[in-house]
């Protein structure tokens, strides 16, 4: 029984705080040493800032670490903070990978998620919503995320690449060994495509916490450049809306769903 509730209170405080902010992978360093130790948090907030959450593998369909061919899982105990503390395995390109479960948001005031989707410029949902004549208040939304992060060990050399997720940001350039000065290609995916005209938001944190945000759209590739300098760290964030196959709205009384796809990495100086 006491075991229960230690895996049921973690979850529940993550579905609280996660409704309509950012869900992130935050590496202490994007930038190490060979055998230096791997440590990142998760996160869950606003502007490139929030709570770092525990590794609690009910929350999570997969969390894993990649490094050349090689594809692992995550090692932790549940309750560790900051969520990943690891060796570093090798020299190279690290990938972070990490899908949650579906959780649920719970609107009772159509505004708010109003406000949401116009913000992740997904204003078609208010006409469909209109339409359909579907409430406009006391209704529910199911949602997942996506993250990945970069991190360089040792010559940092490798690619990122596709994970089969059902969204994601993919780099199409390293930030630690390839040119940044005409910015960094990535590609959206959605079901293994290209998401084409649409939104990435952009966050860009100085080595003084301060964070700016913009935004740049997907070509018919599916591809943007994003804008980066020196210093900085980034996190790309960008939001599929659909409505719900018929047993995911049945199962979790909801009738939206939202599927965030994040990036983080680093430029160095």
């Amino acid at each position: 029984m006491f075991r229960s509730l230690v895996l049921a209170i973690p979850l529940a405080c993550f579905a609280l705080s996660a409704k309509g902010h950012e869900f992130w992978i935050d590496p202490e360093q994007h930038l190490l040493e060979a055998g230096e130790t791997v440590s990142a948090a998760i996160r869950v907030g606003q502007f490139y800032k929030g709570s770092s959450y525990s590794f609690v593998p009910p929350n999570f369909r997969r969390f894993d670490y990649a490094l050349g061919d090689v594809v692992k899982p995550v090692p932790g105990t549940i309750g560790d903070r900051p969520a990943v503390t690891m060796p570093a395995p090798g020299e190279g390109l690290l990938i972070l990978v990490h899908e949650t479960t579906d959780q649920i948001v719970n609107y009772s005031e159509y505004q708010k998620f109003a406000d949401f989707v116009t913000h992740k410029a997904a204003a078609w949902v208010l006409d469909e919503h209109t339409a359909k004549g579907l409430p406009t208040d006391k209704f529910r939304e199911v949602y997942s995320r996506y993250a990945k992060s970069l991190i360089g060990v040792g010559d940092a050399a490798g690619e990122d690449r596709a994970f089969g997720l059902l969204t994601e940001i993919v780099a199409l350039e390293n930030p630690y060994t390839d040119d940044m000065s005409d910015g960094i290609d990535v590609r959206v995916l959605y079901d293994g495509a290209p998401r084409a005209g649409e939104q990435i938001e952009i966050f860009e944190k100085a080595a003084d916490e301060s964070v700016e945000v913009s935004t740049v759209t997907t070509d018919a590739e599916g591809r943007a450049t994003i804008p980066v300098r020196p210093g900085y760290r980034y996190m790309l964030d960008s939001v599929v809306l659909r409505e719900p196959s018929p047993e995911l709205a049945a199962s979790q009384d909801a009738i939206w769903e939202s599927l965030w796809a994040n990036l983080t990495f680093a430029v160095p100086e």
